[in-house]
């Protein structure tokens, strides 16, 4: 009998074992889809996060243009800008010139852009593709003009259009006449 009440304890202990590695198997399974799972959502918060700060930079951006127009008494001379250069057009495109976007940017814009944020120890830099972003677009009309020192909406146009000495260059002065009438002024 006695040895009838050890077996039968052993085989209650290794069953009772094998209960036991099963259920903390499943727990520890169990625990691994929901650390997945976990993940799976901080990378969708994340990402929505990480829009929600794209869209206050723009509302931002917007705002700081709009006081920016205010305070420099340019507050149709972007739009005039755009409308000279691409009737508003995103995607305009002049392959000669290689000129991208609304504000027909080239890549020897960009350059300057990023050299000026550089001198500044700015981290912001644009690249090539950025041309193609009306937001990012007018960011970098904005460090132009505002580096420069363009205050008047004609100093404005011309050296957007010549370059930083184009109010010296004749050529830009039928440009301001565009933009001009377009400004209805």
């Amino acid at each position: 009998m006695n040895l009838f009440i050890k077996n039968s304890m052993r085989y209650f202990i290794s069953v009772f074992t094998g209960i036991i590695i099963i259920v903390l198997f499943s727990i520890v399974l169990s625990k691994n889809k929901q650390l997945k799972q976990f993940k799976q959502l901080e990378h969708k918060l994340e990402y929505q996060i990480d829009s929600l700060r794209l869209e206050i930079d723009t509302l931002i951006w917007e705002q700081e243009m709009w006081y920016y127009n205010i305070d420099n008494n340019t507050t149709h001379l972007l739009s005039a800008i755009m409308f000279v250069e691409s009737s508003y057009n995103d995607s305009a495109y002049v392959a000669s010139e290689d000129a991208v976007g609304c504000l027909q940017i080239r890549k020897c814009m960009v350059k300057d852009v990023n050299r000026i944020l550089r001198r500044q120890k700015s981290d912001l830099r644009f690249t090539y593709d950025d041309r193609w972003s009306r937001n990012k677009s007018i960011k970098m009309f904005d460090v132009y003009c505002k580096h420069y020192g363009l205050i008047t909406a004609e100093e404005i146009a011309r050296c957007w259009n010549g370059g930083p000495n184009g109010m010296q260059n004749k050529m830009t002065a039928g440009y301001w006449e565009k933009v001009k009438n377009k400004l209805n002024i």
